[in-house]
């Protein structure tokens, strides 16, 4: 499937979205009604991206953007009466900002897809990401991770995407993640072990939810 060479950009600062993972989202602002009210009539693509550093006093504007986001797909769009917006964004691939336009309220970019999609872990590496999840999440994770495996019916890259996105990391972690792309597995065992470290040095690291 091709995919779009310009789409609209939805900065946030705390939200990192991956590929398969579904994000309901409320738009009030203005400049983002106008977006989605645009975007839903066209492809519904659109590209969430990590505002990155100092990014308070200049939100109304352009502020810093990581260059690596997640596309996603609008769903079940609800319009309210006062002119907002309900809607789910499902995940679909990474993207790069290649370039920005500035000729709208809302920011748009050239971006550049990879050239095919991640593939699914290798099993060991997905044994290796269950045992560390489990001690990372204590004695609830057992069977969170039976509900999701056995009743939702993930597995490979859907589960790893899944906990990439609901594991207590900040947001910093999960970009590093998404950026991680191939190596994300591994990324993720890497944080969590390092999490662990922390909390048996008593530095940190608490448990986590993985079900949100």
């Amino acid at each position: 499937m091709a995919y779009p060479e310009r789409i609209a950009l939805f900065p946030l600062p705390n939200v990192v979205l991956f590929p398969t993972v579904e994000l309901p989202l409320h738009v009030f602002e203005p400049r983002y009604r106008q977006m989605i009210a645009e975007v839903g009539q066209r492809d519904g693509i659109l590209g969430m991206v990590l505002l990155k550093g100092d990014w308070e006093p200049r939100y109304y504007g352009k502020p810093d953007l990581y260059r690596v986001g997640c596309a996603g797909r609008i769903e079940r769009l609800v319009k309210l009466p006062d002119g907002r917006y309900n809607f789910v964004l499902r995940g679909f691939s990474e993207f790069e900002i290649i370039e920005e336009f500035g000729d709208l309220p809302y920011r748009q970019a050239r971006v550049g897809w990879p050239a095919m999609a991640s593939s699914d872990p290798e099993p060991s590496l997905m044994a290796a990401l269950q045992a560390t999840v489990l001690e990372y999440g204590g004695s609830a994770a057992s069977e969170a991770w039976r509900v999701l495996v056995e009743q939702r019916g993930l597995a490979g890259t859907g589960l790893l995407n899944f906990l990439c996105f609901h594991l207590d990391l900040d947001a910093v972690e999960k970009q590093s993640l998404l950026e991680a792309r191939e190596r994300r597995a591994a990324a993720l065992v890497e944080i969590l072990k390092f999490r662990l470290a922390q909390r048996a040095a008593g530095s940190g690291g608490g448990q986590s939810t993985l079900l949100q």
